[in-house]
């Protein structure tokens, strides 16, 4: 049986075949059409239809470069059902080099949205209208925020086990229990009853090897376990990732020039040190330590600090001990992947 096309902002696509649709977000100031650019590759045969969205955040870029390797892969060559590839969701704040819409809104915090709202609000609307509720699944995609860099780790909403298992699926170096924010993506996603992982890795205006790899290859995971794709094969022992139940901010006790001598994937425990903070003179200097047994998920890369600046985000552990081994064991394993090939990477 033939598959029907699917349709999207008015244009039909075959089944067997993969198109590209700019998705109109009304105007910029100087009349230049405004779009978000979506490619769309459906499927011969039935299946799931999944989301891949880059760039909520106009500054948190890395998703271009996942979306990018994600779309010329081999493995999508005899795809199940539908998958829709949004790498810039935010438009105006990605040509600006701007986390936030010219409006000073976070687009994150803008969901659902509504056709007559602020520009946050419109682009919300129509990125829900037009992708989110013809999907099943989705997978967002972030960065850390300006001046902070994140290690490659997957949050998900622990009351929903099918989101929970597809997490570990994923396989990021670290698997975070992270509860449903009110207006974000994810918790607007889940009352219409399509399941979202986001995946955070890498810095603002920055692409990260490593994290790009982590993205592409979990991605390809879920997809995989969906039936989306052929299943992948397993290159020597797959690492697990590091399971964590919530996360807290080790913060700057005072102002100063702060020098770090941890960094994110360090596993820390209760009073080790995590660097210093010395006045500029040099003359007085204050040791930050840890008061959390864990490991950094992120850190700031500015060395200029006020009292009370976040300065390594740490994801809690109950127990320590095999930690680095499975972050060790992941770094091995991503980088020895077949999947990224020379070939596949350019």
């Amino acid at each position: 049986m033939v598959r029907a096309p699917f349709v999207i902002s008015d244009i039909s696509i075959a089944p067997g075949t993969r198109q590209t649709v700019d998705i109109s977000v009304g105007s910029f100031s100087n009349h230049m059409p405004a779009n978000i650019p979506v490619q769309v590759i459906h499927g011969r045969r039935e299946g799931p239809t999944m989301f891949v969205s880059g760039v909520v955040h106009g500054d948190e870029i890395i998703g271009v470069e996942i979306v990018r390797r994600l779309l010329v892969s081999r493995e999508l060559s005899h795809l199940k059902g539908t998958l829709i590839c949004i790498p810039v969701v935010n438009t105006f704040g990605f040509i600006s080099h701007s986390r936030y819409l010219p409006d000073r809104r976070d687009l994150n915090r803008s969901f659902p949205g509504a056709d007559n709202g602020s520009l946050a609000g419109q682009l919300a609307h129509v990125f829900m209208t037009e992708i989110v509720k013809r999907c099943d699944y989705g997978i967002d995609l972030h960065s850390a925020a300006t001046h902070r860099v994140n290690l490659p780790q997957i949050r998900y909403n622990a009351d929903t086990p099918e989101v929970a298992e597809l997490a570990s699926i994923f396989g990021a170096p670290v698997a975070l229990e992270a509860p449903l924010r009110e207006n974000s993506l994810r918790a607007e996603a889940a009352k219409v009853g399509v399941n979202v992982l986001l995946y955070e890795s890498g810095e603002a205006l920055r692409f990260d090897e490593y994290a790009v790899r982590v993205g592409v290859r979990g991605i390809l995971n879920v997809m995989a376990h969906l039936d989306m794709i052929k299943q992948r094969k397993k290159n020597g022992t797959r690492a697990k990732s590091v399971l964590a139940h919530r996360s807290k901010w080790s913060r700057s006790p005072v102002g100063g020039i702060f020098r770090a001598v941890k960094t994110i994937g360090d596993v820390v425990t209760k009073g080790d040190t995590l660097g210093y903070i010395c006045d500029p003179f040099g003359q007085k200097e204050e040791l930050v330590l840890s008061t959390l047994d864990g490991v950094i998920i992120g850190r700031t890369n500015l060395p200029i600090v006020n009292p009370g600046d976040a300065l390594f985000h740490i994801a809690l552990l109950k127990k320590v001990s095999l930690a680095e081994e499975k972050l060790t064991l992941m770094e091995e394993d991503v980088e020895a992947d077949p999947l990224f090939d020379e070939d596949e990477i350019i």
